[in-house]
């Protein structure tokens, strides 16, 4: 679970507004598409959670940022055990879905290809179609889950939970 420890922690180092493309909303967004493609293809929960959280944590800039990912991931690292836990394993899945998320890729274990697609189905706000030839994952590249989650992204849905469970208010 994503505590508003853990989200104060990662805030306190993110440079960017939390009202930008790749903020507080996106972050949100990509947490519950992984919610729900993790239903239906049995990735490890907790770490499609935490790359919502970290995948985009340490953008510079809300354009071309190379390696962001890799630095979003070494976040990842600093606050592990004083945040949250996550065994050696997982950690090694949370790191390789961070660092690689822009790059692209389609082969991997499901629960790096879980966090590919659900970061992905949030093309939308920044006006691309999600596209299931680029979809890691069959639950991914359904119809419905690209509609509900496009529809959600070109809206900049922010749900409700964010404040409650994040403790951030925008």
């Amino acid at each position: 679970m994503i505590t508003p420890e853990l989200m104060r922690a990662i805030l306190d180092q993110y440079p960017l507004s939390l009202h930008g493309t790749h903020g507080i909303s996106h972050w949100a967004r990509v947490l519950e598409n992984g919610q729900r493609l993790a239903s239906i293809t049995g990735a490890n929960l907790m770490v499609v959670e935490l790359f919502a959280v970290f995948h985009d944590s340490q953008r510079r800039n809300e354009h071309l940022d190379p390696g962001h990912g890799r630095r979003g991931a070494e976040l990842a690292a600093s606050l592990r055990s004083s945040y949250y836990e996550l065994g050696d394993e997982d950690f090694a899945l949370l790191y390789t879905a961070c660092e690689h998320h822009t790059d692209g890729l389609i082969n991997a274990d499901i629960t790096v290809q879980t966090c590919w697609d659900s970061d992905r189905l949030d093309l939308g706000r920044v006006w691309i179609s999600p596209s299931p030839e680029r979809m890691c994952t069959r639950a991914a590249k359904t119809e419905e889950i690209i509609e509900w989650a496009n529809q959600r992204s070109t809206k900049n849905t922010l749900p409700d939970w964010v404040a409650t469970e994040w403790g951030i208010r925008l």
